[in-house]
């Protein structure tokens, strides 16, 4: 709904404000006639007709004003300046030719405006056109739910100030705006497959989005490797969905899976795509992220996943994306390479530079890595840290399986 709307406002706020208008409508109408066949197109119908009302309001009423303005037996001057954008949204917004044939896609490079810095347009188009709720937002980003409400309350402010339409960028522009896109295609699967409150630990409706998204990404730009490399990583990780969780819902870890259940056509699918991400140059952080995923699903079990290959995927990755949180994913690999004492040793500094201060799998890595080593009464401290930054029910009852455990 919002995704059309825009289409017709060119201004996120006053869409906003049309979709809002249209739910408060059904809320008047349906109980009294009834909930409509199709009540995802009547909504749309309503938000896009009182934002064109709006807009023909607003022309209306600036085409007055001058007169109240312009002393009696003045010439005005020939009226007031013609607004280009109104005149174009109401005249022929159903004629208009888009490049990108998708409202979603649309609205995503949309919102993901050079004019503002990369983290911005991120965080502005997750939480205002993914619909992912501001606290997961903030996780995402490793930093504090008011520090993302504030970031993107200026991203929205900067828009207003400085005029920025939104507008469908053409097609010699989706390049310089491909980046931030696919970042928030990978953060909302994240957000989905990962969740991190509620009973659930993922949410279906957030990472179908996501697939959806990149699988129309490939369409749009079939050449483009990161586009290839984020739909293959993408398909791994929804491969491999059915074997998450056990009986009774309780979360599995990698080497507890059963293999079988994984979606080989999905898996073969997403290895083409690698080889498409890894051919032609040097390889990008989704493509290098596509080819670790693939080595552990095309492994026929746990103990003969190619862990030094893994690693040194890592290695090459930590230099295309310097991110705390690869490198985190990384002392995993080195546990089982260099044993869990060398892992331990790049967690710990990790933990005091300080950047994944709330991320909860810091914590939980530490636990694993303390308890392999003997050292359970630190392991059950850590394992309890994990538990007090987790809001996921299966997370939880994981944990505190785990410091059971340890325990003994």
């Amino acid at each position: 709904m919002l995704a059309a709307t825009v289409r017709v406002t060119r201004d996120i706020d006053a869409a906003e404000e049309a979709v809002q208008e249209a739910y408060v409508q059904a809320l008047r109408t349906w109980g009294r006639d009834g909930v409509p066949a199709r009540p995802g197109a009547w909504l749309t119908t309503v938000a896009r007709r009182t934002a064109l009302n709006a807009l023909r309001s607003r022309r209306t009423l600036e085409s007055k004003l001058p007169l109240l303005l312009v002393p009696d037996g003045t010439d005005g001057g020939g009226g007031p300046a013609a607004d280009p954008v109104a005149d174009s949204v109401v005249d022929s917004v159903t004629a208009e030719a888009d490049v990108i044939p998708d409202d979603r896609l649309r609205l995503v490079f949309t919102c993901c405006h050079p004019a503002l810095a990369e983290e911005s347009q991120v965080a502005l188009t997750l939480r205002l056109v993914c619909g992912v709720p501001t606290p997961d937002v903030a996780a995402a980003f490793l930093v504090g739910e008011a520090t993302m409400a504030a970031r993107v309350t200026r991203a929205k402010k900067k828009i207003a100030a400085a005029r920025i339409p939104y507008a469908v960028p053409a097609a010699g522009e989706l390049g310089t705006r491909l980046g931030p896109v696919l970042t928030v295609v990978h953060l909302l699967f994240t957000a989905g497959y990962a969740a991190r409150g509620g009973d659930d630990l993922v949410r279906d409706e957030l990472t179908g989005r996501a697939l959806d998204l990149a699988r129309m990404l490939r369409l749009l730009l079939p050449t483009d490797r990161e586009v290839a490399g984020l739909l293959a990583l993408l398909l791994v990780h929804r491969a491999r969905r059915a074997t998450r969780t056990g009986a009774g819902g309780r979360l599995l870890r990698l080497a507890e899976q059963d293999r079988s259940l994984w979606d080989r056509s999905l898996i073969g699918e997403a290895d083409r795509l690698v080889v498409a991400a890894l051919s032609g140059g040097p390889p990008g952080r989704f493509g290098l992220q596509a080819a670790i995923a693939a080595l552990h699903a095309d492994a026929r079990s746990y103990e003969e996943t190619d862990w030094p290959q893994i690693l040194a995927l890592y290695d090459a990755l930590l230099r295309a994306w310097p991110s705390p949180v690869v490198a985190l994913n990384r002392a995993v690999a080195v546990a089982i390479v260099h044993g869990p004492a060398a892992a331990l040793a790049e967690v710990e500094a990790l933990e005091l530079d300080g950047r994944l201060a709330g991320y909860r799998y810091l914590p939980a890595t530490k636990a694993d890595l303390l308890h392999r080593l003997g050292r359970d009464a630190e392991a059950v401290a850590a394992y309890r840290a994990a538990l007090a930054l987790s809001d996921n029910t299966v997370e939880q009852e994981f944990l505190l399986d785990r410091i059971r455990i340890a325990t003994g």
